[in-house]
């Protein structure tokens, strides 16, 4: 089934209205989690959006909170989230790395004590559409086992890299494992195996089956042991920065209090735009014309695939799983 943007948004922002959010939190956060879902990001949009809502439910997430700036050492500044809903305090954090970015060329905000951001790559867009270049990232609770271990000890860390560029955004939107664990249960609840090994079963191996990873917890990192270890350093920074809780003092039960890095640069300080595009049209170029290793494929930059994705969904309307749009219409009741 489909359902418009606006009929989405619209469930979403009145839910949010009845659980008493603000009204200008509520349209910010009804709008982040339906703009994820059209750009394919069901994960951390539409099918997120019932858990969010059970952490409101909970007294996990202080819905009215604004976060405090806590220091500010010239172009780096600490924030605390106060627990307040992890998108406002991205979307707020991300907004002040840009006006910092104005004053130094490059800003940098380091959030601590927030909430989950839902769709990283929701923060890069941000900036690319103000003309500005991103890079964030964000710890989690111990979900992913280090290259060697058998147990959960470090963060499946989101990192992302914003580029604007006139002809379409260059966004870099990762998990540290292979699949984020969102990207896992999509394909669990539309009963399919991941095209590539994901992580382990019970016994060791390393597999497909999304049902089986899940169960154990135990995802692959991306790169296996490259992966492992940048994860561990995104984890030590995020904490280093913010001053807050590094992956191991965050409740493997309930996600809260996590750690986020926000950093800007201001391209306009010292590139001409035109200039700027020049070099990355050409380089996305050198990428686009290489022969495909299977007939029929053909070659991506990143944010490449989310605008043709973003484009049809406007149009056609976005894909949504009929169980999670009756948990949706359930908590409107």
């Amino acid at each position: 089934m489909r359902r418009s943007f606006k009929e989405i948004y619209e469930k979403l922002f009145q839910i949010l209205r009845e659980f008493d959010f603000p009204e200008d939190r509520a349209r910010l956060i009804a709008h982040t989690h339906t703009q994820s879902s059209c750009d394919g990001v069901y994960s951390h949009g539409l099918n997120r959006f019932p858990l969010f809502i059970d952490y409101v439910e909970r007294g996990l997430i202080n819905i009215a909170a604004e976060p405090e700036k806590m220091g500010s050492f010239g172009a780096l500044e600490r924030w605390d989230g106060k627990l307040a809903p992890g998108v406002s305090n991205a979307h707020q954090c991300m907004e002040r790395a840009m006006e910092l970015a104005k004053d130094y060329t490059l800003g940098c905000v380091a959030l601590r004590n927030t909430n989950h951001w839902m769709r990283g790559g929701t923060y890069g867009w941000q900036a690319a559409d103000a003309g500005k270049i991103a890079v964030c990232f964000t710890n989690t609770k111990p979900n992913m086992p280090p290259w060697g271990g058998r147990e959960n000890r470090i963060g499946n860390n989101p990192f992302v890299i914003a580029i604007p560029r006139t002809e379409g955004h260059v966004v870099l939107d990762m998990a540290t494992s292979q699949f984020s664990l969102g990207k896992m249960n999509a394909y669990k609840l539309n009963n399919k195996q991941l095209p590539f090994a994901g992580g382990w079963d019970e016994d060791g191996n390393l597999t497909k089956d999304p049902e089986k990873i899940l169960d154990t917890g135990h995802a692959l990192p991306t790169g296996y042991w490259k992966g492992s270890a940048l994860t561990i350093v995104l984890d030590m920074l995020a904490a280093l920065l913010s001053d807050g809780k590094p992956t191991h003092k965050i409740d493997e039960d309930k996600e809260i209090g996590i750690s986020q890095i926000f950093i800007c640069i201001d391209p306009s300080t010292f590139s001409n735009p035109n200039v700027k595009d020049l070099l990355l049209d050409e380089i996305i170029h050198h990428v686009h014309d290489v022969s495909p290793m299977n007939q029929g494929d053909r070659t991506y930059y990143p944010g490449e695939r989310t605008l043709a994705t973003r484009k049809d969904h406007l149009e056609h309307g976005i894909p949504v799983i009929a169980s999670v749009w009756e948990d949706i219409i359930e908590l409107g009741r």
